[in-house]
C-alpha cells in the first residue's frame, strides 16, 4: 500500500515534533526502502551474473520464504540498523562493478554475503528450516538483529554455515577446517552474550516495551567503525546502563514528546572508542546512533535528543525532495568549524531547531543556579543560530515547495522560541557564544563577513 503522511502530521515534524506517530510512520517508509533496496540487490547481481547473480537470487528466495512464514521476523532483521549499511552497501559496490569503474575489483570481491547473512538472520527468526553457507572474511559468523561468534583459526575463504532445522533450532558454525571450534547454538535471547556468543546488550526497556541497546559487536553495527567488537569491559557497560537510566528518567519527565519519539520504536547505541563528546548518526542505519562514552545523564540525553532530529530529518528526505540537487555553495553553520553544503545546512538547522527546545525546557526545570544559567545561555545560542540557518535556507533559491513549506514552518518555530524571555545577562553570553564561534569559522575559513549569510 502505498505510504501517505498526512498534512498535520508533515507540520509537526516540520515544528521539529511529530512524537510517537510520526516516528512510527517513518519507521515503515524505512522499512519498505530497505525491501525495495533487497529486491534491487538481487536484480544488479542478477545483471553482473556467476556467483554473485546465485548467492543474491538464493537470499531472496530466502527472505520471501522467511516473509511467507512469518512477515514480523522479515520486518526484525529489515529494520535493523545495520541492515540498511549492509544492503544500500552492497548496492553501491554493485553499481560500481557493473559500471566497471575505476577500483572496483573483480566481481567475486562483492559482499554478497552480507545479504546472505540477513536473510538466513530471518529465517532463524521465521523457524525456517534451512542451510544456508557464504565465504568468510574474517573469523567470525554474524547475523544482523541476532549475534554471532568469533572461530579461531578460520581464514577469509573458509566457509560459514547457519543451519535451521524442523524445530527452529539455529547452529552458526565454519565447516571444512578441523582447527576450528564447533557450531554455536543460536540463542532464544536476542541480548546479552554467553560462552562464545556475542550480541548487542539490552540497557533497559522503554515504556512501550521496546530495547533501548548497545551494539559493540555487529560488524557493521555503523558506518565507519571498526569491524571487530570494541570489547567492552563489565564496568563500562555497567556505565553506560547507569546513564542511559538518568537519560531516560530526564527525557521521561522533563522532555515526554522526545521521550515517546524514543520509545516508539527499537534504537541501537553504538559506543565508539574516542573519548570527547561525539554523536553522528547516519541516513542509512535509521535507528542508531553513534556515541562516545556519556559523562552525564543530561549530556547523553541531549545528545539523544539532537540524533533524533538527525534520523527523523533523514527520513523525511527519503520520502520528499525538499531541496534541489547539485549546487556547489557551501555555507556557514553556527554548529560547525567548516564550510556546509546545503543537506548539511538543512540537517544541522533541523537538529538545532531540537537543540534549543531541549534547552529551552530545561530551563523550565533546572533547580541548580549553575545549569540555569547554562540552559539560558545554551538556548539563546542555538535558538539564535538554528533561525540564522533557516533564513539562509529558505534565500537558497533551491528549496522545492515542499522544502519552502518546511523550512518556513521551522522558521516560524523559531521565531516563537526567539520571543520568548531570557535574563539580559544569559542573553549576553549566549549571543557571545555565537559571536565567537563565527569569528573562529572566519578566521579559520577565511571567508569575509559580508559573505557569510
Amino acid at each position: 500500500m502505498p505510504l501517505r503522511m498526512p498534512g498535520r502530521l508533515f507540520t509537526a515534524l516540520a515544528t521539529g515534533g511529530g512524537g510517537a506517530e510520526a516516528l512510527d510512520l517513518l519507521a515503515r517508509a524505512e522499512y519498505s526502502r530497505r525491501l525495495a533496496c533487497a529486491h534491487a540487490v538481487t536484480e544488479a547481481a542478477r545483471d553482473i551474473g556467476g556467483g554473485v547473480a546465485d548467492a543474491a537470487g538464493q537470499a531472496w528466495e530466502l527472505l520471501a520464504a522467511a516473509h511467507r512464514a512469518d512477515p514480523r521476523a522479515v520486518s526484525a532483521v529489515l529494520t535493523h540498523p545495520s541492515t540498511g549499511t549492509a544492503l544500500f552497501g552492497l548496492l553501491a559496490r554493485l553499481d560500481r562493478v557493473a559500471e566497471g569503474g575505476p577500483g572496483t575489483g573483480p566481481a567475486g570481491e562483492v559482499p554478497v554475503h552480507w545479504f546472505s547473512a540477513l536473510a538466513a538472520a530471518a529465517a532463524v527468526r521465521a523457524g525456517v528450516s534451512v542451510r544456508v553457507r557464504w565465504p568468510l572474511t574474517t573469523d567470525r559468523v554474524f547475523l544482523p538483529s541476532l549475534g554471532g561468534a568469533r572461530f579461531p583459526g578460520a581464514r577469509p575463504g573458509d566457509v560459514a554455515e547457519v543451519s535451521v532445522d524442523a524445530a527452529g533450532e539455529a547452529l552458526i558454525g565454519v565447516t571444512g577446517r578441523r582447527s576450528v571450534p564447533g557450531p554455536v547454538a543460536v540463542p532464544d535471547s536476542r541480548t546479552g552474550s554467553a560462552g562464545r556468543w556475542q550480541a548487542a546488550h539490552c540497557l533497559t526497556l522503554l515504556d512501550t516495551g521496546a530495547p533501548l541497546l548497545l551494539d559493540d559487536v555487529d560488524p557493521l553495527r555503523f558506518p565507519g567503525v571498526p569491524e571487530r567488537p570494541l570489547g567492552l569491559t563489565a564496568d563500562e557497560l555497567r556505565w553506560w546502563e547507569i546513564m542511559v537510566e538518568e537519560a531516560c528518567g530526564l527525557l521521561r519527565a522533563d522532555h515526554p514528546e522526545t521521550y515517546a519519539e524514543l520509545a516508539a520504536g527499537p534504537r541501537t547505541l553504538v559506543p565508539l572508542g574516542r573519548t570527547g563528546s561525539f554523536s553522528g548518526s547516519s541516513a542509512e542505519a535509521f535507528g542508531s546512533m553513534a556515541l562516545s562514552p556519556p559523562r552525564t545523564g543530561r549530556g547523553l540525553a541531549l545528545s539523544l535528543a539532537h540524533e533524533l532530529q538527525h534520523s527523523k530529518f533523514a527520513a523525511v528526505l527519503h520520502l520528499f525532495d525538499l531541496f534541489e540537487p547539485g549546487g556547489e555553495e557551501r555555507y556557514y553553520a553556527p554548529w560547525r568549524p567548516d564550510p556546509r553544503p546545503l543537506l548539511g545546512l538543512f540537517h544541522g538547522a533541523y537538529a538545532h531547531l531540537g537543540v534549543a527546545e531541549f534547552w529551552n525546557r530545561r530551563r523550565a526545570v533546572e533547580q541548580d543556579p549553575e545549569e540555569l544559567a547554562r540552559a539560558q545561555a545554551q538556548f539563546v545560542r542555538w535558538r539564535t543560530g538554528a533561525r540564522e540557518a533557516t533564513e539562509v535556507l529558505l534565500s537558497s533559491g533551491r528549496l522545492t515547495p515542499l522544502g519552502q513549506r518546511f523550512a518556513e514552518t521551522m522558521l516560524t518555530t523559531l521565531d516563537g522560541l526567539c520571543r520568548l524571555p531570557v535574563p539580559a545577562d544569559a542573553r549576553r553570553r549566549g549571543l557571545a557564544l555565537a559571536a565567537e564561534h563565527r569569528a573562529e569559522w572566519v578566521r579559520r575559513n577565511g571567508v569575509p563577513e559580508a559573505l557569510l549569510i
